[in-house]
């Protein structure tokens, strides 16, 4: 993994000004700073910002957790997320979404992903907050290391487990991965 100490970030911007998208990749040793993005989603016109915030627990499976440690494929990370955002904006009426995921070491305690999704109505920016972690977890190329008092493990997400077990007997998931199923990438 490069040795990047600030922070990569890529902005996508929508074919209509009022749409925005944050999309954030954070190189170690950079914490995740929950206002800044809460902040972008905010306008007059939406009546909810409905947000995801995944952090580092102690425990998992009776082993005393260290850290969990991220990697990615940053340009692909990036590329799925964008993918879907844009099948979120094509099922519910989004203001704006901001997306961020923490690369390195994530302590005990603090967040590694962090969504924030605002809409006029709170319905579609909770569905669609959902749908975003979901799908991160089932599809995105970022890896997770639990690092555990007494050792570590590569873990796959629940989500990609399914997600495969799906391709697998041939059936096409809701939003076919990434890149794929009613999923449009702008290029």
């Amino acid at each position: 993994m490069a040795d990047l100490s600030s922070s990569s970030t890529t902005t996508t911007g929508m074919t209509n000004d009022e749409e925005k998208t944050l999309i954030e990749i954070l190189e170690e040793n950079n914490t995740i700073d929950l206002a800044k993005y809460i902040t972008y989603v905010q306008n007059p016109q939406s009546g909810a910002i409905a947000t995801f915030s995944g952090t580092t627990r102690d425990t998992f499976d009776g082993k005393t957790v260290v850290e969990l440690q991220y990697e990615a494929y940053v340009p692909m990370a990036v590329k799925c997320i964008k993918s879907i955002c844009l099948s979120a904006r094509s099922t519910w009426k989004l203001d704006s979404i901001a997306v961020v995921h923490r690369l390195g070491p994530v302590p005990v305690g603090e967040t590694s992903v962090f969504i924030a999704v605002s809409s006029v109505h709170r319905v579609d920016a909770l569905d669609a907050c959902k749908y975003v972690i979901d799908e991160i977890k089932a599809s995105v190329p970022i890896w997770k290391k639990e690092v555990y008092s007494n050792g570590e493990v590569w873990k796959e997400n629940s989500e990609f487990m399914e997600r495969k077990m799906e391709f697998g007997k041939g059936v096409q998931s809701k939003s076919g991965g990434c890149c794929g199923g009613k999923v449009r990438v702008m290029v």
